[in-house]
């Protein structure tokens, strides 16, 4: 199939339903065949079941599947899990929320198709972006604190200029391969597949965006900033046995 698209959740059962209509949309509209993949990362509310309903009505060529575990394990291990069961061409993972339009994936798939990239991640911080809602200036100055860090300390290239945007594409091979890897389970993740990606000599661009900021986030910068050092502490750690 063409695009394997990956929907991690944790406690959406008021967005995603909107999230599978618009990704139907995009893939039916561009005549896509492909499958939508919902992981329900131990949600205690009815997000599997919003989303089983939704399967009965799935339309010919694309395939929506859940995939649901008891015990929440994180944002990184729920996008794990759903790419190691995609089969598309190409293979994302979108945020719950419709931050950001699917129509905006043929930007990414046209620097994969063309032979500039591997991988393509979305950017809020490039020129060309349109912010129809800014995240808050706690957030915004969070931010450029882990930019600088993981910059300066985990010698991320400065080229990339929104590691954390939750829409990134793939080539299907390279997103298996890599995600078989992984071993972050939760909000950093991504930082490791960069990290084993360029060790692997896998090619990253960035493209621009149109982006409405979700204030419903699951990642709190102030709760949950002892656990993204540690786990950034042991990327660098293993990364730095490779």
């Amino acid at each position: 199939m063409d695009i394997s698209i990956v929907i991690p959740a944790y406690e959406e059962s008021k967005k995603i339903a909107r999230d599978i209509e618009a990704a139907t949309a995009f893939l039916k509209d561009n005549h896509f065949t492909g499958q939508i993949i919902v992981v329900d990362d131990g949600s205690k509310d009815n997000t599997a079941e919003v989303v089983k309903n939704a399967v009965t009505s799935s339309p010919p060529g694309i395939e929506l599947k859940v995939e649901r575990y008891n015990h929440h394990r994180g944002k990184g291990y729920a996008v794990r899990k759903g790419i190691e069961q995609t089969s598309g061409e190409y293979v994302m993972f979108a945020d719950s929320g419709c931050c950001v339009p699917y129509e905006d994936t043929l930007r990414g798939l046209e620097l994969i198709k063309s032979g500039a990239c591997d991988i393509a991640h979305g950017s809020r911080k490039m020129r060309g972006c349109h912010i129809e809602k800014a995240q808050s200036l706690y957030r915004r100055i969070c931010s450029k604190m882990f930019h600088w860090f993981i910059i300066h300390d985990m010698k991320i290239p400065a080229e990339f200029t929104d590691t954390q945007c939750g829409f990134k594409i793939y080539r299907g091979d390279v997103a298996r391969h890599l995600y078989s890897e992984c071993i972050t389970n939760g909000f950093i993740f991504d930082i490791e597949i960069i990290m084993r990606a360029q060790k692997e000599g896998y090619h990253i661009k960035e493209f621009s965006i149109d982006w409405t900021c979700d204030r419903d986030s699951r990642l709190s910068p102030t709760r949950s900033s002892w656990r993204v050092l540690s786990e950034l502490l042991t990327i660098r750690r293993v990364m730095a046995k490779k």
